[in-house]
C-alpha cells in the first residue's frame, strides 16, 4: 500500500522529476506533487512524495531527512491526513 510523505523546504526550482529521481534512491516512487501558489502560480516550497511502500517510505525518511537539496535543508516525514476545515467566506 503506497505511503505519503511530506516533504519541506525543497529549493522553489525543483521539478517534479527531480524530487522523484532523488527519492527514488529509497525505492519506487509512486507520485510526486508539488503545490503552486495561486496568485503568484509559482511552487510553494513544500511537496507530497507517495512511495510504493511503509519499507520505501521509511527508507526515504531515514536517508533524506535534514539533508542539503539545493542549498536548502529538507524535512521529510509522514504526511498528516487533511484535517477539515469550515468552508472560506467569499471574499466579494
Amino acid at each position: 500500500m503506497p505511503t505519503k510523505l511530506f516533504v519541506g523546504g525543497i529549493p522553489y526550482r525543483m521539478t517534479d522529476e527531480e524530487l522523484k529521481n532523488l527519492f527514488s534512491e529509497a525505492g519506487e516512487v509512486v507520485s510526486v506533487f508539488i503545490p503552486m501558489d495561486r496568485e503568484t502560480q509559482r511552487p510553494r516550497g513544500f511537496a507530497f512524495v507517495e512511495m510504493a511502500d511503509d519499507g520505501a517510505a521509511e527508507k526515504a525518511i531515514s536517508m533524506l531527512d535534514g539533508k542539503d537539496v539545493g542549498g536548502r535543508q529538507i524535512k521529510v516525514s509522514l504526511a498528516r491526513p487533511m484535517e477539515e476545515r469550515p468552508p472560506r467566506p467569499s471574499r466579494y
